[in-house]
């Protein structure tokens, strides 16, 4: 059922948990086929990186010290713990699509010392592009050209010191890349409860109106 924001509502920008006790990462691996990116569909302008095709091969990097349930890797695609992919669905979340399953061909290890157990089955999966929008006025940002198109809202961002969506567009996903910050994966309180419930790993969930990204913000180092 669809649910509009309003100002009691919070969302929460999903990233990894880099330097965290679970702290893992991905790369395709060869063969890796790609198909066209996703486009707007008023202004015909991509709104997102080349798709991710079959077959879907990674080798896996432990930074942490052990793999975890989440991990992202390069363009849009983000890998979940098959445990994380039933418990997914079990609780009837919304806004994942894809659940490849993936063959992880190595695990490297940033330090030798560390012991790589075994190694879980993960699935491929995207955000959905949601009907969210960021509210330009009541957020605090600074775009590198001015919003040519109301659909997407594609420019980028070259600060943003905490934001919020605009009143009556979110549609009730769980997890989405909102319209004006395609680039980000928002997740609703329902998702962060859902994390906690499950001891879910290697993910952080910063509050929208926390959210610090550019020169001097943490991902920036």
């Amino acid at each position: 059922m669809a649910s509009e924001v309003s100002l009691g509502s919070r969302f929460f920008v999903l990233d990894e948990d880099m330097r965290g006790p679970h702290d893992t990462r991905f790369d395709k691996a060869a063969p890796v086929s790609r198909g066209d990116a996703p486009h707007c569909p008023r202004c015909g302008d991509p709104m997102g990186m080349l798709t991710w095709l079959p077959p879907y091969r990674v080798e896996l990097e432990l930074h942490g010290q052990s793999l975890g349930d989440f991990m992202e890797g390069p363009g849009y695609d983000r890998l979940i713990s098959e445990r994380m992919a039933e418990a997914f669905r079990a609780d009837g979340l919304t806004g994942l699509l894809g659940f490849h399953p993936v063959e992880v061909v190595r695990v490297r290890r940033k330090h030798k010392r560390l012991h790589v157990g075994a190694v879980p089955r993960y699935v491929a999966v995207t955000a959905c592009f949601g009907r969210g929008a960021v509210d330009e006025g009541r957020s605090h940002l600074r775009r590198n050209r001015p919003l040519s198109c109301p659909e997407c809202r594609s420019p980028g961002v070259d600060t943003l010191h905490g934001f919020t969506l605009e009143p009556g567009t979110w549609q009730g996903e769980d997890v989405f890349r909102p319209r004006g910050l395609q680039g980000r994966i928002l997740v609703s309180e329902r998702f962060t409860e859902f994390v906690q419930r499950h001891g879910l790993t290697n993910m952080k969930l910063v509050p929208t109106e926390e959210y610090v990204s550019g020169p001097g913000s943490p991902e920036s180092r």
